[in-house]
């Protein structure tokens, strides 16, 4: 839905739920809750453009519903640090323009972002420990420690005189975390005893994916991996926010004599994040590449950013052809391991970059041939023991693709929850009361940061640049003088269209000198009338030698 009329009528007396971001799909986490007229917003992401959006740095939830209504926000409160909960704060934060709670590690990164935006310090920010009640009338909201690949993960006891709310963030039962600790087991219990109305969870990996390990088990596997490698050049390719992960590489590192260098900006910010927090405390500081370069070969183990295929990014610039003093090098017999999951819709581009390290003779080690990786989300049956810990009257999936919510409805109905919703984005659900029920749709939708300006998703200039890609482009510029008659010749620039020594140019050229002539000679003054006639002409030609539609522009110089 993209700016909707608000329509519905949204009863005071009841608690609601509204998903304005989050509800389908990964990404753009945002979501509402309302009560006596107050609003609690809990967290505030980004969504990452696939390679349908050329030009798009990411994406943004509408905000509209909430920023009509900001003065009766009571808080923005944050589950977790990972760009999907927290990347839309700076960009809509005048939107909001509420008090924002999170713990110190989210902190440290939510004030970066603020402070990228020139709003550090006008965004009041409280920092909360896991365990933490905090009151923001009507709504009373604890913080439950979970377990995820980022530090300090949330899930979110909300409180209200109308029922509890449970909203997970996202989560994962690890029996032998690295970092963080077992997810608070004792308290989730008791909120079982002391009665859930509704659940709202993370749907990621619901579809049955059973766990290949712990995150203690990945430690052991890169131990081994880095010892199986010596006097070459490694490099461990993974989630830059992955704390825990990035410990392991190191105690890999340190096992196997090596130290450890950061390649990537977003792994220097979180290391100063995870600094800044406590984290790290035992560890000595990360190389630069600068000074790894100064390293005897095979000494240094190397992080990089890009295990997701992203352009430009640590991992791609090992690819390089040829020797940099410089920089570092990759060549064969260099072991690059990818320590992630493929996140859907990167596919192509993890599969172009590892054709392009093999091509070098550089080793590739994936989670296909060792326990490199563990997810940050469930596995198997930890879905149902949540449930079985829970015991909520509704079920509300979120934060997954289609089939993983078809997947977490149905083990909320066989684990016998009476109400299960899967809404939409904007989907208004009244929660309590007689029975749950569907209000309406409020104004929603997606937006898009296109440079220095944020734009709607379905903005003309998007849809000529996806055009553009697709189709390609032509611009013809004809100068003609009073009686029509062409002067020179017409100006023909094509993009992504013909060929440079086709002879299809000319061809095209003589169609347009022909097309002009067959003008109207009593509507030659009709601008209108010609640049229909060339565009015709112009489409007409390409579809018939090309099978294209491209984006036309015509400009038309009168002497």
């Amino acid at each position: 839905m993209e700016n909707n009329e608000n329509k519905i009528i949204i009863p005071d007396d009841r608690l609601i739920f509204v998903p304005l971001g989050g509800a389908t799909g990964i990404g753009m986490n945002f979501f509402a809750y309302g009560y006596h007229g107050k609003w609690l917003v809990v967290d505030c992401g980004i969504g990452f453009p696939g390679e349908n959006l050329p030009g798009v740095d990411c994406l943004l939830p509408n905000p509209q519903f909430l920023a009509e209504r900001k003065a009766d926000i009571v808080g923005l409160v944050i589950t977790h640090a990972h760009e999907d909960h927290i990347g839309a704060i700076g960009y809509l934060w005048h939107d909001l323009q509420c008090p924002i709670y999170c713990t110190a590690f989210a902190n440290e990164l939510v004030e970066t972002k603020l402070d990228e935006m020139g709003l550090l310090g006008r965004a009041d920010t409280h920092i909360v420990k896991q365990g933490d009640v905090v009151d923001l009338k009507p709504f009373e909201v604890e913080f439950i420690r979970m377990n995820h690949s980022v530090p300090e993960p949330n899930a979110l006891a909300i409180r209200t005189k109308e029922g509890l709310v449970v909203h997970t963030g996202d989560w994962r039962l690890d029996k032998d975390p690295v970092l963080n600790q077992e997810p608070d087991y004792r308290t989730l219990e008791s909120l079982g005893k002391e009665g859930v109305l509704a659940l709202v969870s993370d749907s990621t990996n619901a579809s049955g994916e059973t766990s290949k390990g712990t995150e203690a088990d990945v430690r052991e596997t890169l131990i081994k991996l880095v010892g199986e490698h010596p006097n070459v050049h490694i490099a461990v390719g993974c989630f830059a926010s992955n704390v825990s992960r990035l410990e392991s590489i190191y105690e890999a590192a340190k096992q196997n004599g090596r130290e450890v260098c950061l390649l990537g900006r977003s792994l220097w910010r979180i290391d100063a994040a995870a600094r800044a927090t406590g984290y790290f405390k035992n560890m000595p500081e990360f190389l630069s590449e600068e000074e790894a370069l100064e390293r005897p070969r095979g000494s240094v183990l190397f992080i990089c950013t890009g295990s997701q295929g992203e352009p430009y990014s640590a991992l791609n610039n090992l690819c390089a052809t040829t020797p940099n003093k410089n920089s570092i090098y990759f060549g064969a017999d260099d072991v690059v391991i990818f320590s992630s999951r493929i996140i859907p819709g990167n596919e192509k581009a993890i599969a172009l970059l590892q054709k392009r390290l093999a091509s070098k003779g550089i080793k590739i080690i994936t989670d296909r041939e060792a326990l490199v990786h563990v997810s940050g989300h469930y596995a198997g049956d930890d879905l149902k023991k949540m449930y079985d810990m829970l015991k909520p009257k509704i079920s509300l999936p979120v934060h997954g693709e289609t089939l993983e919510l078809v997947y977490h409805s149905n083990i909320a109905k066989k684990c016998g929850v009476p109400h299960v919703y899967c809404l939409e984005d904007g989907e208004a659900i009244a929660l309590s009361g007689d029975s749950p029920e569907i209000l309406g749709e409020v104004p929603s939708g997606i937006l898009a940061v296109d440079g220095k300006q944020i734009i709607p998703l379905n903005a003309e200039v998007i849809k000529k640049r996806r055009k553009m890609m697709d189709d390609g482009s032509a611009v013809l510029t004809l100068v003609i003088n009073k009686e029509g008659k062409i002067l020179g010749e017409p100006q023909l620039s094509t993009f992504g269209l013909l060929a440079s020594d086709s002879t299809d140019k000319e061809e095209l050229l003589n169609r347009i000198t022909n097309a002009m002539d067959e003008v109207d000679r009593a509507r030659l003054e009709d601008d209108n009338l010609i640049k229909d006639t060339m565009r015709h002409t112009i489409r007409q030609f390409l579809a018939e030698k090309y099978g294209k539609k491209p984006l036309m522009d015509i400009h038309l110089i009168r002497v």
